[in-house]
């Protein structure tokens, strides 16, 4: 059974302001030299197939962390990559707000990295769009943008067509890529049929971030830390472990979980039974 939640639309609502926010803000700026090597303010994690290897975007650049738990910026960039996902060996998509050394709109748009992380492109909406969300499913990759609030899908990056509308947390594909399993502001599973664009409410446990595991179940971190599974496409829920403190990111890779705070991140290579801090 899954512990309900009390007042937590104003704590769920809190956190996706506090991530939205930065939708409005400069652009990221070189922190005090004291906190050169300090990840801090963690927006999303990643794992790079090339070499099974953990990327920690921040708001203050990206970080690769090494087999001894220690992170290093990669090229010495400070962007604030707000969105982040891996979708192949070295190669990364991300959005955010560059590094104020760098020439650029306050919003990246759609940007992509075919060198793990060193340089990046622009593909889509440079000067637009502040994707909070990229999560791709097979041939498709769904964004959700915090400027418009809007969750859009496309197929070839540079065109897209608009999903859904509403504030979202997190964004996970299921069911062969046709559906979308998302929790909104207030914590709220809700399905997506992405063919007939039709939406409900799911019910059940309170949850913030979500991803898929190997085997195609769901599993997602709710605010206070429990990770849990759903072999149901989220109908009913099991709890497993749990993390310390509210998260602010999560992914599944073949061979890890990968759940963190704000500062520290923790890793369960037992399905997320257990867990143990990285950084």
């Amino acid at each position: 059974m899954y512990r309900p939640h009390v007042a937590l639309t104003g704590i769920l609502l809190g956190a996706v302001l506090v991530s939205g926010g930065c939708a409005k803000d400069t652009p990221a700026t070189a922190p005090p030299a004291d906190e050169d090597t300090s990840v801090g303010h963690i927006h999303g994690l990643g794992v790079d197939p090339a070499d099974d290897s953990l990327y920690v975007a921040t708001h203050f650049g990206l970080f690769h962390v090494d087999e001894s738990g220690r992170p290093s910026r990669v090229a010495d960039r400070y962007q604030d990559t707000m969105a982040f996902t891996v979708v192949g060996p070295g190669h990364f998509l991300g959005s955010g707000h560059p590094d104020l050394r760098e020439d650029l709109p306050a919003h990246l748009g759609l940007i992509e990295s075919t060198d793990a992380g060193e340089t990046w492109t622009p593909l889509a909406l440079q000067g637009e769009a502040d994707f909070h969300i990229l999560e791709p499913a097979g041939d498709a990759l769904y964004a959700y943008d915090a400027t418009s609030g809007s969750l859009l899908r496309t197929e070839d990056r540079k065109s897209f067509d608009e999903t859904y509308r509403g504030p979202l947390i997190s964004v996970a594909a299921v069911d062969d890529n046709d559906s979308l399993i998302a929790t909104d502001a207030n914590g709220q599973l809700v399905s997506i049929n992405t063919r007939s664009g039709e939406t409900r409410e799911l019910g059940g446990p309170n949850m913030m971030y979500l991803d898929t595991t190997p085997d195609g179940s769901l599993a997602g971190v709710d605010p206070d830390g429990v990770v849990r599974v759903s072999t149901d496409t989220g109908r009913t829920w099991r709890e497993v472990g749990s993390i310390d403190g509210q998260p602010a990111a999560f992914t599944i890779s073949a061979q890890r979980w990968f759940a963190a705070t704000e500062t520290t991140v923790y890793q369960s290579t037992d399905g997320g039974d257990t867990w143990s801090r990285v950084l």
